[in-house]
């Protein structure tokens, strides 16, 4: 296991923090209760584990289909359905949702092997993640990767109610590798996955997923 990079300012100032806060509990408030100032450091040391656990990276690997469809993140369904999408492809698509809490790992991967031909990025609010609103009315990314027989998928990264920040590396007419890195979202936030009518559906609501293991169908 790794660390993601989006984490290193975090991690360095949370540590510098518990530093600075564990001696000022030493010096103060272990003069008054030492059972007080021991709960002190344990909360302390809780809370900086949980900061470094959120960007950790597992070191995962597989073998894929052509046709196959990759889970972009981490988390649980909470959304199969047929939708209208508005934004790009303004018709009839299947959406897959998947809702990641903060404790999930919060990377983010291309379901698909091709390339970008749309890439957008959407200020917007923080609206809790599974909120049916957020997906068009928070801060969030669009991406649409086109593989080599013309099949387009819409990965939309959104911020949730904690999320403040949504990292995403690729641009417009790069070509990205099925797996490969897509992004980031920190702190709590949801994918939204829209493809063609046809597609096999492999996974079921309220399915927990793993982003580059679990497959969330097959193109038809």
């Amino acid at each position: 296991m790794t660390l993601h990079r989006e984490g290193t300012t975090i991690i360095l100032t949370s540590l510098t923090i518990y530093l600075v806060l564990s001696a000022l509990n030493g010096i103060y408030i272990f003069s008054i209760s030492s059972a007080l100032g021991y709960f002190i450091y344990a909360l302390l040391l809780v809370l900086l584990f949980l900061i470094v656990q959120f960007f950790r990276i597992p070191k995962r690997s597989n073998s894929y289909s052509k046709k196959e469809i990759t889970c972009p993140a981490d988390g649980k369904v909470v959304v199969i359905e047929e939708t209208t999408e508005t934004e790009y492809f303004k018709d009839k698509r299947i959406q897959v949702s998947i809702f990641m809490s903060p404790l999930n790992v919060h990377a983010n991967y291309y379901p698909i092997q091709g390339i970008l031909p749309y890439v957008k990025y959407h200020p917007g609010q923080f609206l809790v993640a599974w909120h049916p609103k957020s997906s068009t009315e928070n801060e969030r990314t669009s991406i649409v990767v086109k593989n080599e027989d013309g099949h387009e998928i819409l990965i939309r990264q959104i911020a949730g109610a904690v999320a403040r920040r949504i990292c995403y590396y690729g641009q417009e007419n790069d070509t990205v590798e099925q797996a490969g890195e897509l992004g980031f979202i920190k702190f709590g936030s949801r994918v939204d996955l829209f493809l063609p009518l046809g597609t096999k559906i492999n996974v079921s609501l309220n399915q927990k997923v793993q982003a580059k293991l679990t497959s969330i169908g097959f193109l038809s």
